[in-house]
């Protein structure tokens, strides 16, 4: 097999990080040697690979599902939003600036083709098969000149492409024709067909419209994908699972298990859903943890009952420390440090729990007063720190990965993760309050049962954190899940033979096709 396949979307959300990975773990089950591809992603939500290049965290979801090492070749261009209107470029890994949204579009995007091009051919010069992901809808008219991710690529590549559409949000089947008919001829050719997910109900029920549809455009539905419940897969934008248009959604529940506490009490973790919040998968290894009920919140009041209050990574951290003020959240928090109940900051909430922070770099406001939690002062460097460090905290092992400009200089408090021979890596404790740069500690086994060991303690909770929780093993019967869903619901054949073969020779035209655009 040497071919591809572009995942595109009738609509941002509709499905698309989790299709590849679905057809990534359903390729490398039939012994495909196959990798994922998102040209361009717009997320806070990243990862940093082993050769300390920043890419989006779903590559590399998408990349463990196709059993390889992630690798900046899979996301070349990564757009990290720090408002509504600019972002930060990441390119090949490496941050190259800030930049508007018509900057970018308006040139830098289209200059951009050929590297992206380039990786797409290296991968597929080592791979069987390249599955790629598109962004948002193909069918953005305002963006298409210099589209470079969705359409742009496929033409680029000879890709056929199959479009998914949510279902459950309805609308799914004019999404299907009107995404198609608003194409121009030569992107049409490569509309392969359509994918529906996240289906409730009887199938029977829907293959009248499919065939309708079929009638219509000319074109098979490769598959219904049914709803499918607690996948707590990695998500590619961090902005949504606590907040919509721009407002934080009280309460929201991170998925978890469906399992009684191991222990007489479960453990309540209450997360400050921060303006910009980036990682927020920091927090999925606790959801993992049975008894252990996880929530995003932003009134003061909504700490009350918390066993624990994270303070999660942030794109803009002295906006951030300011949201916490106006919110009456920095005074609760400031409250639970006098009375010595728990408090974790991950690397942009690290920083806010210190003392003070000097930024001429992200927000440019230069010193403020941080909450004063811990012996800590930030100052923001231009060069991004990127790593993949290993270390121990708690007597345990412990990995993670470092993405920021502040560094710390921490002069008080106990060391918090350190090497085999204590001397300290990063972070610190005061009392009840903790603080490390290192995202994805939690996914450490030993030492997050430890850590919750010591916040039940302090919380006086009769919590115990369960002895067999593999969160490894958890996210591996995930991507088995999503692979499951694909062969069991998708017209497998028909897939491989895209991928083979390209998109049918003869697919119709329909009107009225892009803007100015001839048949």
């Amino acid at each position: 097999m040497s071919g591809g396949l572009l995942v595109a979307g009738t609509t941002s959300d509709a499905g698309k990080s989790v299709v590849t990975a679905g057809i990534c773990r359903w390729l490398v089950r039939r012994g495909v040697k196959v990798a994922p591809f998102k040209a361009q992603n717009m997320s806070l939500n990243s990862f940093v690979t082993r050769e300390g290049a920043e890419i989006g965290r779903a590559q590399a979801m998408q990349a463990q599902a196709a059993r390889v090492e992630p690798t900046a070749l899979m996301n070349p261009v990564l757009l990290k939003p720090g408002g509504d209107r600019s972002s930060q470029v990441v390119l090949m890994g490496r941050p190259v600036g800030e930049m508007s949204a018509r900057g970018y579009h308006g040139g830098r995007q289209e200059a951009l083709l050929s590297t992206v091009v380039d990786c797409l051919e290296q991968l597929r010069g080592t791979y069987d098969a390249v599955i790629c992901e598109g962004a948002g809808s193909p069918a953005e008219i305002n963006l298409r000149r210099t589209d470079i991710v969705n359409m742009g690529i496929a033409r680029a590549a000879r890709f056929p492409v199959v479009v998914v559409g949510d279902i459950d949000r309805g609308g799914v089947f004019a999404s299907f024709f009107g995404t198609t008919a608003l194409l121009d001829a030569e992107d049409q050719s490569l509309i392969a067909g359509y994918l529906v997910n996240k289906f409730r109900g009887d199938v029977s029920l829907l293959e009248p419209g499919l065939e309708m549809l079929r009638g219509i455009t000319g074109r098979q539905t490769y598959g219904v994908l049914p709803f499918a419940h607690g996948l707590g897969i990695d998500e590619e934008d961090g902005l949504r699972p606590a907040f919509k248009n721009g407002t934080a959604l009280r309460g929201a529940v991170r998925e978890s298990v469906v399992a009684p506490p191991y222990g007489d009490e479960v453990l309540r973790v209450a997360v400050c859903a921060v303006p910009l919040m980036s990682n927020f998968t920091d927090v999925d290894a606790l959801a993992a943890e049975p008894g252990v009920v996880v929530r995003f919140v932003d009134r003061a009041e909504e700490l009350a009952d918390a066993d624990l209050v994270i303070v999660p990574g942030t794109r803009a951290t002295v906006k951030a420390l300011s949201w916490l003020r106006e919110r009456g959240l920095a005074d609760a928090l400031v409250r639970r440090a006098a009375e010595g109940r728990p408090v974790l900051g991950i690397c942009g909430g690290f920083q806010i729990l210190g003392e003070h922070i000097e930024d001429e770099v992200e927000s440019r406001a230069g010193q403020v007063d941080g909450l004063g939690l811990l012996p800590v002062r930030v100052r923001f460097a231009r060069e991004k720190t990127l790593a993949r460090p290993v270390g121990e905290a708690l007597g345990a092992p412990v990995e993670g990965y470092e993405i920021h400009h502040g560094v710390a200089a921490v002069h008080g408090g106990e060391a918090f993760i350190s090497d085999d021979q204590g001397r300290s890596l990063d972070g610190c404790r005061a009392g009840a309050v903790w603080g490390t740069h290192w995202h994805g500690s939690l996914e450490s086994d030993a030492f997050r049962r430890r850590f919750l060991t010591e916040i039940a303690r302090t919380a006086g909770r009769r919590f115990v954190p369960a002895p067999d929780t593999c969160f490894a093993a958890l996210r591996e019967e995930q991507l088995d899940r999503l692979g499951d869903l694909i062969e069991e619901h998708a017209d497998t054949d028909a897939l491989l033979r895209l991928i083979e073969s390209g998109a049918p020779s003869g697919l119709p035209f329909i009107a009225p096709g892009a803007p100015g655009a001839r048949a």
